[in-house]
């Protein structure tokens, strides 16, 4: 096993469905052909969408294909350091309250660069309290710099940009209380001293936000690799919140093998959806041969299928390690 270390970070808010397999699939690949350290970390700090239930079905749905993992971790137990992180940056004074409610932020009526909407900077220039963070009813964000990140990507993706012009200031503890998603998965891969990361295209954009977080907090950065998705034949993602089938409805009509063939074959790793195992692909893994296109996917009578490449662009979900 090599120094490397490696992570594949789904969200268990619901059944794993083919666009969290063929993440999960890849993610494996990669790890396993470099001899890397493989965590499996289940990111459940969204309380409302999170689930012990969801986790557990998510263990089971790659175990069922026929993926391992050398350790696991699990979102919501990294807690306190979380914690940690949000004074480090409230004394450099990054850190600031706002009531901006999504309708808020969408009626200000500029997209950001994830197809989302970019925060206008409405609070930006509140202080905490005198008392410090943990007495703010409101959302915290961080102030991001006013300068180009760049990043490189070993997929050759383009990762440069000024995330404050580009994105606008992130929400890092909700209004619940909660930990958001950027500020979490920052903290984790510094703990898991995570070198590699390998996850879809969608969150690409998200790279410059999560670099200038490991600036602030003295983290290192990770090598970065993003994939493909598959989209719905209508042009969404393929996934659980746009109906997509789960594990236990493909298990109830295919075999894991019969399904990872599938996978692959989008995936440009097999030129027929035969049967196949993750341990089989294994051999003759290499990512000059994964398309590089988002691949359309249907499901049909019991039956999972490729249809052919999505459109050359697409605008994604915040999330892809669902």
């Amino acid at each position: 096993m090599t120094s490397e270390r490696c992570r594949y970070a789904p969200t268990p808010s619901g059944p794993a469905h083919p666009g969290t397999l063929l993440a999960g699939l890849l993610c494996w690949l990669d790890a396993r052909s470099r001899g890397a350290h493989l965590l499996l970390r289940l990111e459940d700090v969204d309380r409302e969408r999170c689930s012990p239930e969801f986790a557990d079905e998510m263990r089971a749905a790659l175990h069922w294909l026929g993926m391992d993992w050398d350790a696991e971790a699990v979102q919501s137990h990294r807690h306190a350091s979380h914690v940690t992180a949000l004074d480090h940056l409230a004394h450099q004074g990054l850190l600031y309250p706002c009531d901006c409610s999504r309708n808020e932020v969408r009626r200000a009526g500029v997209r950001a660069a994830d197809g989302g909407w970019r925060y206008p900077g409405t609070c930006r220039e509140r202080p905490l309290p005198a008392a410090g963070w943990r007495t703010c009813q409101q959302a915290l964000r961080l102030r991001l710099p006013g300068a180009t990140v760049a990043v490189q990507d070993e997929g050759h993706r383009s990762l440069c940009q000024e995330p404050l012009a580009d994105l606008g200031d992130p929400v890092v503890r909700r209004r619940d209380g909660s930990i958001a998603y950027h500020l979490a998965v920052v903290m984790d891969d510094g703990s898991d001293s995570i070198t590699r990361v390998v996850r879809g295209h969608d969150l690409a954009p998200a790279t410059a936000i999560h670099r200038a977080l490991q600036q602030a907090l003295d983290l290192p950065t990770p090598n970065y690799r993003h994939h493909l998705l598959l989209l719905e034949e209508s042009g969404g993602k393929f996934a659980k919140f746009h109906g997509a089938v789960g594990w236990r409805e493909l298990r109830s009509h295919a075999s894991a093998e019969r399904v990872t063939g599938v996978l692959a074959h989008a995936a440009g790793l097999l030129e027929t959806p035969e049967d196949a195992t993750p341990a089989a692909l294994l051999a003759a893994f290499d990512w000059a041969r994964v398309e590089r296109r988002d691949q359309v996917m249907r499901w049909e009578s019991g039956v999972l299928s490729l249809v052919g490449p999505g459109p050359p662009a697409q605008r994604a979900p915040e999330r892809s390690e669902d």
